[in-house]
């Protein structure tokens, strides 16, 4: 099929092509954009010599369809369109309650003395006392999701074994990495 029959054709600019590779050569480019880029140069009519899907498919390990939707949206939408990624609010990139301050933070109350009444903290006193210092709830999952990550141990109680014991007991069960 030569590249006049096809249904959707690209054609850049040079300066199209300038701004690509200088996206492609960014350290914090994405491997989908930089995959898209590299779809976008091999299928460029006015830059030739132009690959067919099954040449640029196997060159950059992607398959058929992908260049299809990509050549697609290119041709439908623009440039701006196609090299842009679209993120869902409430994907796993979006914006997190709990960043290296909160986490420090938490990490500090948590390795701090329990609060009178207690012999440990749970998950939902620490859910309590982060709401009071940060002036914003943060939900359960996250704290248990953020002392997961630090290998923090909630059920490490301290025995009131001497102070050595005591560091032993922390780094035998991770109970609190500032302790290590």
């Amino acid at each position: 099929m030569t590249p006049t029959s096809k249904k959707y054709i690209v054609k850049l600019s040079d300066d199209d092509l300038k701004r690509l590779d200088k996206i492609l050569r960014q350290k914090n480019t994405s491997e989908t954009v930089a995959n898209r880029i590299r779809i976008l140069k091999d299928m460029d009519a006015n830059h030739p010599p132009v690959k067919t899907y099954k040449q640029c498919a196997s060159d950059h390990g992607i398959s058929e369809t992908t260049i299809t939707n990509v050549v697609r949206k290119f041709v439908n939408e623009g440039l701006d369109a196609t090299i842009k990624l679209k993120r869902s609010v409430n994907s796993d990139n979006a914006q997190r309650k709990v960043d290296g301050r909160v986490e420090a933070k938490l990490l500090e109350v948590a390795c701090g003395p329990v609060p009178k009444g207690h012999s440990r903290w749970t998950l939902r006193l620490l859910e309590a006392q982060m709401k009071i210092i940060l002036d914003e709830p943060i939900s359960r999952e996250a704290i248990r999701r953020t002392l997961k990550k630090t290998n923090f141990d909630l059920t490490a109680a301290t025995t009131g074994a001497s102070q050595r014991k005591k560091t032993q007991n922390h780094s035998l069960h991770g109970r609190c990495p500032g302790c290590l």
